[in-house]
């Protein structure tokens, strides 16, 4: 059997508070979507991931890749946003099976009135709360952990974030 290394205080400390947090934060930010919004808050990561491609669509399988999701579940999440309207789905010309996911005016006119509400949120809950430094070491942090991941992805599944 091979010996484990558990956490010593410290890095359980620090492994904790981050779980905790990014619980109780995605909580707050699913409460406040579902309050002053229509949308969810897969809903509404889906939509935000369209939106920062330039044609606002991606292939199912990277809007997985993108958003840390099974195909399955982004498959069957897309399904329920196409019968609300808020994303179509559209053949892909090199790949007759696949088909792009594409985010409709509608889609596009919901994410912008639960914008302002999820980013008044998002900084109360966080970005007031910190000083530049803290940003900026929370930013470092995500992003080598991050990068550490996409490199361990099988080299097929990897998408840029």
């Amino acid at each position: 059997m091979e010996r484990v290394e558990w956490l010593t205080e410290r890095e359980e400390r620090a492994w904790r508070a981050l779980q905790f947090m990014q619980m109780r934060l995605d909580g707050e930010l699913a409460r406040q979507l579902a309050t002053d919004s229509a949308l969810s808050y897969p809903d509404y990561r889906v939509l935000v991931a369209l939106t920062d491609r330039p044609d606002g669509r991606l292939r199912l399988f990277e809007l997985a890749a993108v958003l840390g999701w099974e195909k399955s579940r982004a498959s069957h999440h897309v399904a329920r946003m196409t019968s609300r309207g808020l994303v179509d789905k559209e053949p892909c010309d090199d790949d007759r099976r696949g088909a792009f996911v594409v985010i409709t005016e509608r889609g596009r006119r919901e994410l912008a009135d639960a914008a302002p509400g999820h980013v008044a949120t998002v900084r109360r809950l966080f970005v007031d709360l910190l000083s530049d430094d803290q940003l900026d070491s929370i930013a470092d942090v995500a992003e080598s952990v991050l990068a550490n991941l996409v490199r361990r992805e099988p080299a097929a599944s990897r998408m840029r974030l």
